[in-house]
């Protein structure tokens, strides 16, 4: 928890893992609330609970860094932070209609207002 800056954010901060013994562990359960992190661990014998996970992290290293030099801590956060935003915001999405994640959102809003 020690390299995690926590910053004021308009949303909970979140950590999905697994049901590893290290992620269950006193101290580690300690420090999130601590925190103010929610945990969110994947149920027993129920693989795709961390399925939307796994696949944008795939599709992260795919298309974000791939190939690229290694940077630093800094350069590196700041090149996945433009990149969940471009994500979220730009990136077409065929199974959206062809919208970003946040257009398809607002869209579907505002339909159902």
């Amino acid at each position: 928890m020690d390299t995690v800056e926590l910053r004021d954010k308009p949303y909970r901060t979140t950590i999905h893992s697994d049901q590893g013994w290290h992620y269950q562990h006193n101290q580690w359960v300690k420090t999130l609330k601590k925190n103010s992190v929610f945990q969110s661990i994947s149920r027993k014998a129920t693989c795709a609970d961390n399925a939307s996970m796994k696949n944008f992290f795939g599709i992260l290293k795919q298309e974000m860094y791939c190939g690229e030099e290694l940077v630093s801590y800094e350069e590196f956060i700041k090149r996945i932070e433009e990149y969940i935003y471009w994500y979220n915001h730009v990136r077409s999405k065929e199974k959206l209609a062809g919208l970003s994640p946040v257009e398809y959102k607002t869209q579907s809003s505002q339909s159902a207002a």
